[in-house]
């Protein structure tokens, strides 16, 4: 039987506590359906209080703190609400307790925005993760020694596991179900909770707003321009001209703030004017591919798909409002 420690905190999200917890038990039974023993003992455990009063209306009881976890195989690292310097803050005793469990071997597996608290433990140093994706460029300028994968739904190296936003976080409990019970038992368990096993990226989920978090005042006069005219046919030359830079100093500029060269950027900037209009409704893909500054339908294509995962008619039937039913 696998022993997992599920940590519990104040500013712990709840669905990443109950979501773990509700899959989990539901594999135990599914395998006693099946006439097997249970696969998983968890116990809920939390640094200080037994009694964690969480930032909703719901209240937590742990039987173990954390210096009395001695004996256990996996640990759980749920996702927190807020900001992350805010849930950061105070969490040293956590941290340490994290970074010495890792150094005696024992498994972590962090849940969306639970990957914060590996990587500030230093437990990725070396290695790749994913979070949730509004977390992805901040992560990125935060741990500079950790690779993080901006469309991976789970990562697994070395014993260290991350999963990629909210729900997803699903996946990765299923994900190691899987591995731990085998892959009928996880597609039984993902049938009883409805969840897709075959997402592989978490690419169409993103919304792109502008990677604005940076003081450099010219890279931000160009970000404004490149939103205001991404319709035109515009060119890096033209917008390093915003700034009076040269465009090699420009380029380098542009992507020490904002982690995209110029062009890259600009592909974002347009590909989001698409979504937005594909999620109306729009019937005449040629039309919103021409209003989003794109003249080939075949470039247009190649670039949609390689920053959402999806091709423009697969985004489409995803999220266009017209395919949600009428009751």
């Amino acid at each position: 039987m696998k022993r997992i420690s599920l940590l519990v905190y104040e500013d712990a999200v709840l669905s990443s506590v109950s979501g773990a917890i509700d899959l989990l038990l539901a594999t135990n039974g599914y395998l006693q359906q099946l006439g097997k023993s249970p696969a998983f003992s968890l116990e809920l455990v939390s640094e200080k209080s037994k009694h964690i009063q969480l930032n909703v209306p719901a209240q937590l009881i742990c039987y173990k703190t954390l210096d009395e976890v001695t004996d256990t195989d996996l640990i759980l690292v749920p996702a927190f609400y807020g900001n992350p310097d805010l849930a950061l803050a105070g969490k040293a005793g956590m941290l340490d307790w994290l970074r010495a469990k890792h150094a005696a071997g024992i498994e972590i597996a962090s849940l969306c925005l639970g990957s914060y608290l590996l990587a500030e433990a230093g437990i990725l140093s070396g290695k790749a993760c994913t979070s949730h994706w509004m977390a992805i460029d901040d992560m990125q300028r935060r741990y500079t020694d950790v690779q993080v994968l901006a469309d991976a739904v789970v990562t697994d190296r070395d014993g260290i596991y991350t999963s990629g936003g909210a729900l997803l976080s699903w996946n990765l409990i299923l994900y190691l179900i899987e591995k731990f019970c085998g892959h009928e038992v996880s597609i039984g368990v993902s049938r009883m909770f409805n969840i897709d096993l075959d997402r592989s990226s978490q690419a169409y989920f993103v919304v792109f707003q502008g990677q604005r978090q940076h003081e450099d005042e010219a890279i931000l006069k160009a970000q404004t321009f490149i939103e205001k005219n991404y319709h035109r046919p515009i060119s890096v030359d033209q917008i390093a001209e915003q700034t009076n830079m040269s465009k090699r100093n420009f380029i380098r500029r542009f992507k020490n703030a904002t982690q995209n060269t110029p062009l890259e950027y600009l592909q974002r900037v347009k590909i989001e004017s698409a979504k937005k209009a594909l999620e109306k409704n729009a019937d005449d893909v040629t039309s919103l591919m021409y209003n989003a500054g794109y003249n080939d339908v075949k470039t247009f294509r190649k670039v949609f798909k390689q920053i959402t995962g999806l091709t423009p008619l697969e985004y489409r039937k995803k999220y266009s409002r017209r395919n949600v039913a009428a009751v």
